[in-house]
């Protein structure tokens, strides 16, 4: 489950730091009793992730070599499990030598199970030792035990070198393609050497010389177990040297089509869908039609069931484009003639339901991306299917059709997507099936039916009757199902109740939640309610829950979530043309702000900062303010308008701005820098929400377009209305609108915009018509209910950066020495911290370090220095791997004195966007004269030539 923002802050027992964990399990490996040594062992694990810098993995993994080299078999088989586990940190070894040498001395044991477990152990750590020539000796002789278990263990090894050296790889090829065809090799040995033909794709002879083989095998080996690790191996060498994938993908259908034997097809159909995820494009149509009629023809349907998943597979893909587009005779052919269409529209009413699925999600997806004339009668076809599915598996209980069921919302959501027009039938059957089904199904319709109403608002009104009947309906049990199916209907109803909720809807809700609910549903309701702007409803549920929460942390929560939703329903009341009212508006919901934020900063804790909430919710505020301001400026044209003469004052003077008063045109100058600045700071939110989801990014992009839209404004209208061009705010289509909060922003910016241009350079100078129109933009802007998106509540991905600086001093206070002549060499490491669902929004692709060095105090004499060695400022960037990062900078500090050195980095995600995540380090370097110079200088002071003497004595009075 996502992790709440208000996950309570464990102040427990304080953690070690990594040096007493280390020595703590330190004395465990040094223990007399095996069990503590084991015990020992694989509490490693655990330390490297928390504590994942070299420093001290390089001295953990010293530490288990030699538990390695001494130890029993056993304690060596918990230091293979621990070296596998933590194979990413493996990279950080500083003493690989070492490390190697204390592992590789046990290989000439006589024990043969100590040397298997010795060679596993060098086959893990192939990512840091692959060109280790005594290592690959070691796995060829190995190769030729007379010992099972050794045996093993040396073709293991032999797979993880193959798939890392290539000199490995070209060595052990004609060795193992020997073995396999030797007659001394035992059947079940040569189905563990045949799969490391599979990383035999380092160049293209040595690919082509192991697919011949791999082509021999198949042929003179027809027994099933061998043909299914061949082919599969065949499949993955193909995948890796990328040539050959059309070849294979016809292997693979020439055995899907002559084997009798059903495990080979079964084979062969999961190697074509792997295929066809990593290289939809190279499926030709041929290859396309040879799998529809295999599917056509085929009598079980366990296999017709993997030849459609393969062709739903291809339908999302550019495939399916080509196998329409290059048809012979194209033209004269039907839509319903084409083979994959018949095979489509023949499993969409099969009796096995997840055959049903594949064929309804084949034709949705043709329906979505081909949009030809002779198509479209598909998109009926696919109606229907859907339609069918949805009345079968929404009465049926069971998970296998609560995954059909899956997808089949999913596709209808696509299907209506694209083809709007299909809306309302699909919305009645939605309607129709919600009062017949099962508790789970009508949870997974619901947000069917809300992710429907988001795209296309026009059907939501009607939905609310059909919806409220529902709502009534769902009975007093309390059970985890029923709770679910009352947040998930809330959501619906909300979304379809676009504008504001009606009283009876809000009694409808509140009577259920008292008679069935718990807290956490309420909570959750209301959170809805924000999402969709119902702030009124929001802010009585919040108010409900006060008093039933366990920790003032979640009490300050709530409480500050109560006060904003209060704030937002004081600017509802908002009319045209009314300015008064709109001020007191304003301010009534800024002192309900003020009073949130306070209760917000006390719902924070240490571990749990609610960074993003308070930013978003100060730069609310300022918005607030600002917008206040700007209504008052407005209106002190009426009470101070400028004097008869400004124009003439402005013609002499040649300052335009006097033609509508010096006070009202500074004023209005002050307020569009407001706002620009305002954009900035929402621009800066942005940047630092790596971890955010795209809705609630897009939410703070509106608020600060609204920002730059009034500064333009402002412009365009007072200040500079000869120079305002409208090009750049065209409003560039609205197809791309995810929620109704932004269709609803964007309709406003339009108007605004019109509004604007209509009025610009007319009526000069400044009249009232320029300041209404003002207002009214304001006005319309804070009509539209503020939504607070998912990131503002709960966190889906958790990303952050550790940074580890050396040198670093004992004491973080404590500047390091360095000599002025002398550069300093600042090494700058970093790991990458991931929650549970790394990576769901966006992934780092490298970080940006940036090194600046500040003087902060002199000492000692001003002299001289060129101007290009005042300062450090270097910036690098460095790609994660293994989540992990390091690099150097080389700082001079030529000027005496205290330096403040700052490193701060940032992330450049996948899409090549820079994201200020932080954090930032900062240490203190003290610039010392060096001996020599200051000898110098004090000989030059006293004026006397540079006695043998006093020239020792200097050199060592400052030590």
């Amino acid at each position: 489950s996502a992790k709440s923002f208000l996950a309570d802050a464990g102040y427990g027992e304080q953690e070690l730091d990594a040096n007493s964990a280390l020595m703590e399990l330190d004395k465990g490996l040094r223990s007399g009793k095996l069990g503590e040594q084991c015990e020992a062992v694989v509490r490693f694990p655990r330390l490297f992730q928390k504590y994942p810098f070299p420093i001290l993995i390089n001295s953990a993994f010293l530490k288990l070599a030699d538990v390695f080299r001494v130890g029993n078999n056993f304690l060596r088989l918990c230091v293979l499990k621990v070296t596998q586990q933590s194979e990413k940190h493996l990279e950080k070894i500083l003493n690989v030598d070492e490390f190697v040498k204390r592992v590789f001395s046990v290989i000439h044991s006589n024990d043969p199970v100590a040397r298997a477990i010795t060679l596993r152990m060098l086959g893990s750590m192939a990512s840091i030792i692959p060109e280790r020539k005594n290592a690959h000796h070691s796995i060829r002789q190995s190769l030729d035990s007379h010992d099972n278990v050794e045996v093993e263990a040396a073709i293991f090894a032999a797979a993880n070198f193959s798939a890392q050296s290539k000199d490995f790889a070209i060595g052990i090829c004609n060795k193992i393609s020997e073995m396999i065809q030797g007659l001394a090799t035992p059947v079940d040995l040569k189905l563990k050497l045949i799969p490391i033909l599979q990383h035999m794709h380092h160049d293209a002879s040595l690919a082509s010389s192991s697919r011949q083989l791999l082509q021999q095998l198949v042929t003179s080996y027809p027994s099933t177990k061998m043909v299914i690790v061949t082919l599969h191996t065949f499949t993955l060498l193909a995948a890796s040297s990328l040539v050959d994938i059309p070849k294979q993908i016809q292997l693979l259908l020439q055995y899907l089509k002559n084997d009798p034997r059903k495990a080979v097809k079964r084979l062969a159909i999961q190697d074509l869908k792997l295929l066809a995820n990593k290289t939809p494009h190279t499926w030709s149509r041929e290859n396309i039609q040879a799998l529809c009629e295999s599917a056509l023809n085929t009598p079980y349907d366990s296999l017709k069931m993997g030849m459609l998943s393969v062709l739903s597979t291809l339908s999302g893909t550019i495939a399916i484009k080509q196998y329409f587009s290059s048809a012979p005779g194209a033209a004269a052919t039907t839509a319903r003639s084409f083979d994959l269409v018949k095979l489509a529209q023949e499993c969409c009413y099969h009796n096995n339901r997840g055959i049903a699925a594949h064929g309804v999600r084949i034709l949705t997806n043709i329906s979505a991306s081909c949009q030809e004339k002779d198509l479209l009668p598909l998109e009926q076809d696919a109606v229907f299917g859907l339609e069918a599915l949805l009345v079968l598996c929404s009465q049926d209980d069971s998970p296998g059709a609560q995954a059909t069921l899956k997808i089949t919302l999913t596709c209808m959501v696509k299907l209506v997507k694209c083809r709007p027009h299909l809306s309302q039938s699909v919305v009645e059957s939605l309607l129709a099936q919600l009062h017949s089904a099962q508790d789970n199904a009508r949870i997974l319709m619901c947000h069917c039916l809300a992710a429907i109403a988001m795209q296309l608002p026009v059907l939501a009104d009607g939905m609310l009757g059909d919806l409220m009947d529902l709502y009534k309906l769902i009975g007093q049990s309390a059970t985890d199902k029923k709770q679910e199916l009352l947040v998930s209907l809330a959501t619906v109803i909300f979304v379809s109740s676009q504008k504001a909720l009606s009283t009876e809807i809000k009694t409808v809700i509140k009577q259920q939640l008292e008679n069935a609910s718990n807290g956490w549903t309420a909570y959750r309701i209301a959170r809805q309610a924000s999402r969709m702007g119902n702030h009124d409803m929001a802010r009585e549920l919040y108010q409900s829950l006060l008093t039933q929460v366990a920790s003032e942390h979640f009490y300050f929560w709530l409480n500050s979530l109560k006060e904003f939703s209060h704030a937002e329903q004081c600017l509802t009341g908002l009319q045209e043309d009314n300015y008064s009212s709109a001020l007191s508006c304003i301010a009534e919901a800024l002192k309900s702000y003020h009073k949130g934020i306070a209760s917000l900063t006390a719902a924070s804790t240490p571990l749990n900062p609610l960074s993003f909430q308070c930013g978003f919710v100060k730069l609310r505020i300022d918005l607030l303010q600002a917008f206040s301001q700007l209504i008052c400026t407005c209106n002190s044209l009426k009470t101070s308008p400028p004097p008869a003469i400004a124009t003439t004052i402005a013609m002499t003077s040649g300052n335009e701005l006097q033609r509508c008063g010096l006070t009202l045109s500074l004023q209005m100058k002050h307020s569009m820098e407001e706002f620009r600045n305002l954009a900035t700071r929402y621009g800066d939110l942005y940047q630092s929400s790596f971890d955010a989801d795209s809705a609630t990014l897009r939410n703070v992009e509106l608020q600060q377009q609204s920002c730059l839209l009034i500064s333009h404004a402002i412009e365009a209208l007072i200040l500079d209305p000869e120079s305002a061009s409208f090009q750049e705010y065209s409003s560039n289509g609205t197809a791309h609108v995810e929620s109704e909060y932004e269709r609803r922003m964007m309709s406003v910016f339009n108007h605004v915009l019109e509004e604007v241009e209509s009025l610009n350079r007319k009526y000069a100078p400044v009249s009232y018509l320029h300041t209404a129109c003002l207002c009214n933009a304001v006005i319309a802007l804070l009509k539209v209910p503020l939504s607070f998106q998912r990131y503002f509540f709960q966190k889906l991905q958790s990303t952050s950066i550790k940074l580890a600086l050396s040198p670093s001093p004992r004491n973080p206070a404590e500047p390091i020495a360095v000599q002025n002549n002398q550069q300093l060499a600042l090494k700058v490491e970093g790991v990458v911290q991931h929650g549970s669902k790394p990576g769901l929004f966006r992934k780092i692709q490298s970080v940006c370090l940036n090194v600046s060095s500040v003087l902060q105090s002199k000492s000692g004499q001003d002299y001289k220095i060129p101007i290009d060695n005042m300062t450090n400022e270097m910036e690098q960037r460095v790609e994660p791997h293994n989540d992990y990062f390091s690099t150097q900078f080389l700082l001079n500090f030529v000027i005496l004195g205290t330096h403040n050195i700052t490193v701060e980095s940032s992330v450049i995600d996948s899409n090549g966007i820079v994201w200020k995540t932080g954090p930032k380090t900062t240490i203190f370097v003290k610039s010392l004269e060096d001996p020599y110079s200051q000898q110098v200088r004090l000989q030059q002071q006293q004026g006397q030539p540079p006695s043998q003497q006093q020239q020792q004595r200097t050199a060592y009075s400052r030590f």
